[in-house]
C-alpha cells in the first residue's frame, strides 16, 4: 500500500503530462484556470511537476474532473486568514 501511495505522489513534469493526457501546455493551464485540470505543484524557481495521482483521477473522467478546493491561507479577496 506504501508503494502505491507514494507512486501516486510521485511527480510529472510539463512533457510527460503533455503525453499522458494529449493536451497541450496551453489547455493545461486553461484548465488550470478554470479548474478542470489538477493544479501545478511548485518544484523551484520556474518549474512545476503534476501528481501522478491527480493526473490519474483527471483522465479516469476528464469531463467531469473537478480540482480539488484548496483551504489556503489567502481568501479569495486576497486576505490572509491569520487576523493580520
Amino acid at each position: 500500500m506504501a508503494d502505491h501511495e507514494s507512486a501516486s505522489q510521485s511527480i510529472l513534469r510539463r512533457r510527460q503530462v503533455e503525453q499522458k493526457t494529449g493536451l497541450s501546455r496551453s489547455t493545461i493551464y486553461k484548465r488550470m484556470s478554470e479548474g478542470t485540470f489538477p493544479p501545478a505543484v511548485p518544484l523551484g524557481r520556474r518549474m512545476v511537476g503534476w501528481r501522478v495521482g491527480e493526473i490519474e483521477r483527471f483522465l479516469a473522467n476528464p469531463s467531469r474532473y473537478r480540482a480539488p478546493r484548496i483551504s489556503g491561507d489567502v481568501d479569495q479577496d486576497g486576505g490572509d486568514h491569520d487576523g493580520q
